[in-house]
């Protein structure tokens, strides 16, 4: 279960990541809805910092450690 809510977790980062570079949502393009967002320049450093923090994240899946699994 925690695998999946990483994977989960991941994925919304790296749209965000997305939103935040290239004001494009992946999640709209594929399910519908409006694909470009306009966001004032500090929206978009918090929707960049949260998709690096989702690549950050990815190293989660090769840890060890007991807890992240």
């Amino acid at each position: 279960m925690s695998r999946i809510a990483l994977t989960l977790i991941i994925i919304g980062a790296l749209n965000w990541l997305l939103v935040g570079i290239f004001e494009w949502d992946l999640v709209s393009a594929i399910f519908g809805g409006e694909v470009h967002r306009t966001s004032s320049a500090f929206s978009r450093i918090i929707y960049t910092l949260v998709g690096l923090a989702g690549i950050y994240s990815l190293s989660f899946f090769f840890r060890d450690d007991a807890s992240v699994r």
